[in-house]
């Protein structure tokens, strides 16, 4: 049995299988498979959801279907959705509207997968670790204005005189991650790992 994540793209992809892993298989009788399927950003992932997700939950061995968006990123909000809340609502809502079935549902990274990297300055160079700002005490709160990873690519910038390189960066990092430190920093990832557990204990893991 498994579960299906749409996902962005590449470097989010090669992540979130072993992080998801590690959280939830100790809390289960036995393993899930978990299979990300990439798409080529978030538009491309908004638009070919509906058609990917219904092909994936048509499959016997397919506990469900998670989307996962970065928060900040997609133009796809109403005007009137200003702050995170509103935009997480209406977009999730919005997007398992046009999916339609039981068994799929649409996260979001608040407001970018990398907040989760931010629950645990311990896993950075200390170079980066000393200059990260107190706000990252409440990781999903870097927002809109310096999303996550724009605040790190400038500490990177500014403390190791390289860009913080998402393909090779992020990789590393999140292999270091303790994502029960994400667990308990991150409430939308919470969320999202407590609805996933909870789908997989139902189907009998």
């Amino acid at each position: 049995m498994k579960f299906v994540i749409l996902a962005e793209g590449k470097t989010e992809g090669d992540v979130l299988a072993s992080f998801i892993k590690r959280w939830i298989d100790p809390k289960l009788q036995k393993p899930v498979g978990v299979q990300i399927v990439q798409f080529g950003g978030w538009s491309d992932l908004c638009k070919g959801s509906p058609k990917k997700a219904e092909m994936h939950l048509n499959k016997s061995d397919v506990i469900a279907v998670f989307a996962l968006l970065d928060l900040y990123g997609p133009d796809i909000y109403p005007a009137d959705k200003k702050n995170a809340s509103e935009r997480f609502e209406w977009a999730k809502k919005d997007l398992e509207n046009k999916v339609g079935h039981s068994k799929f549902r649409q996260f979001f990274a608040v407001h970018e997968i990398e907040a989760w990297l931010l629950s645990d300055p311990n896993i950075f160079p200390l170079a980066i670790k000393s200059a990260l700002p107190g706000k990252i005490s409440k990781p999903e709160e870097v927002n809109f204005n310096e999303p996550p990873a724009k605040l790190l690519d400038r500490l990177y910038k500014d403390k190791t005189k390289r860009s913080y390189k998402k393909t090779v960066n992020k990789k590393e990092l999140f292999d270091k991650l303790d994502p029960t430190i994400a667990y308990g920093k991150c409430p939308r990832l919470k969320e999202f790992l407590d609805e996933m557990l909870k789908m997989a204990k139902a189907a009998g893991l």
